[in-house]
């Protein structure tokens, strides 16, 4: 029995983790991936002698999958949380207090917005729901048509914009209210007479567990034993170039004949591979646009005078090329405790792929002057290491769970084959840990191999 997994980012890994779990031992399971290394965007070099993560480098703590992932792995002591500090807004050329009270950005309350936003602006959020509110429960539209419609767009540019693009790489034109904020969807639908009511609604009750959780030694840690448990075979630097139905089993060149496969590969790829077999879920994924991104970590003298807050997020209009910085030393205590202070740059949001094309050279002034500009301190890095994330991130918009719901639906015919990553139910590590282990689950069933007790 042989089982081949297109794409070695995480989803495909944890695939291959379950499925070793499921149908044991004796099952071939070969991963083919066009990088010379696994991990996709989760990507850990060494900065300044130790591990740093240059991908993601957290998840949602309250999202089961990683940490349950961990405990089965052995790894619950790699398991770390953040400090606890509140990232900084720049928006008109000064710092703000990120506001409190907000969904992705979007106010319950005008007086969130104080400080950051114009006194019309605040009018407008106090009056909204005195306002008519059209929406339609069978219908999507992007966040800022939203937004923009019952707050103004300076709530817009200056709140929602700088955490979409955190997680997105993109922004509240480029994704959909559906798929993005689903909380925020259904308390709609379910008649909230107002944008101000429906963010009410929406918002998590309070807790005091973290937001967010974290890898001691970055992702790498997590990457490397998932190989180890998966005993999964790597052909690296190997593009599959076709899929296409053989009998019972499947052939994917230029591996050859494999009796399943897991699709997790990025859905420009995945639209390719499914065109003959599938083709309108191919035509569904073809429809799914990436952004790209580019990572600066720095390290800086240990004394360099960074504000005491988890980050920095830029507004929509600023005069600053970065988009965000992670102010890692700050946020994390296990980094704290390094020689040095640890800063990540980000650049690149969707539309614009221009800073792909700078030199490392041009990326790390443009990160240090920017980050001199924000924080009013002289930046100078010992070390530095760029990484670029063509095509990394998939754009959530308008209409994107019935693409998805495409895609699934056609593949769901096709025994041997299931689909899986960051493109179809969340960009985030714990979504694409479910969907892996979804993918897995669903082959496992349908093998003529009695899985494992």
């Amino acid at each position: 029995m042989r089982i081949a997994i297109v794409g070695g980012g995480i989803s495909g890994l944890a695939s291959a983790h379950r499925l070793r779990t499921l149908l044991g031992p004796d099952v071939d399971l070969v991963l083919l991936d066009p990088s010379d290394r696994v991990g996709g965007i989760l990507y850990t070099p060494d900065v300044h002698g130790e591990p740093l993560d240059l991908g993601a480098e957290a998840f949602v703590g309250r999202r089961p999958e990683v940490p349950a992932l961990l405990r089965e792995l052995g790894l619950e002591d790699e398991l770390v949380y953040p400090a606890g500090k509140r990232p900084l807004l720049w928006a008109g050329g000064a710092p703000h207090p990120l506001p409190g009270r907000t969904l992705m950005g979007i106010p319950a309350d005008a007086e969130s917005m104080r400080g950051l936003v114009d006194e019309d602006t605040l009018a407008r959020i106090e009056g909204e729901a005195d306002r008519p509110l059209a929406w339609y429960p069978d219908s999507d539209i992007d966040v800022h048509s939203l937004v923009a419609d019952r707050f103004g767009v300076q709530v817009v540019e200056r709140s929602v914009d700088p955490l979409l693009g955190g997680v997105y790489a993109g922004s509240s034109r480029s994704i959909g209210v559906r798929a993005a904020l689903p909380t925020l969807a259904a308390a709609l639908d379910d008649g909230a007479p107002s944008l101000t009511a429906a963010v009410s609604a929406a918002l998590p009750p309070p807790s005091t567990e973290p937001v967010f959780g974290a890898l001691r030694g970055g992702y790498r840690v997590l990457i490397d034993a998932l190989v180890r448990s998966s005993a999964v075979r790597v052909v690296a630097g190997t593009a599959a170039t076709r899929l296409a139905r053989a009998g019972t089993g499947w052939v994917v060149d230029p591996l050859g004949l494999v009796d399943a496969v897991v699709l997790a590969a990025p859905a420009p790829a995945a639209a390719r591979l499914l065109r003959y077999v599938a083709p309108k879920a191919a035509a569904a994924a073809d429809g799914i646009e990436l952004s790209s991104s580019v990572v600066v970590a720095m390290a800086l003298p240990a004394d360099t005078a960074l504000p005491d807050n988890s980050g920095i997020l830029v507004a929509t209009g600023e005069e600053l090329r970065a988009k965000a910085f992670t102010l890692s030393s700050r946020k994390w205590p296990h980094l704290a405790e390094r020689p040095v202070a640890l800063v990540r740059a980000s650049f690149g949001k969707f539309g614009d792929d221009s800073t792909l094309s700078w030199t490392d050279e041009q990326l790390i002034a443009a990160a240090a002057e920017d980050l001199g500009a924000v924080t009013g301190v002289a930046v100078t890095p010992v070390e530095a290491v760029v990484r670029r994330w063509r095509g990394g991130l998939a754009q959530y918009a308008p209409g994107h769970l019935d693409r998805i719901a495409e895609i699934e639906t056609a593949v769901r015919e096709l025994d041997g084959l299931a689909v899986a990553g960051a493109y179809l139910h969340g960009v985030g590590v714990p979504a694409c840990v479910a969907g892996g282990d979804a993918a897995a689950r669903r082959i496992a069933e349908r093998l003529p191999v009695a899985p494992q007790a």
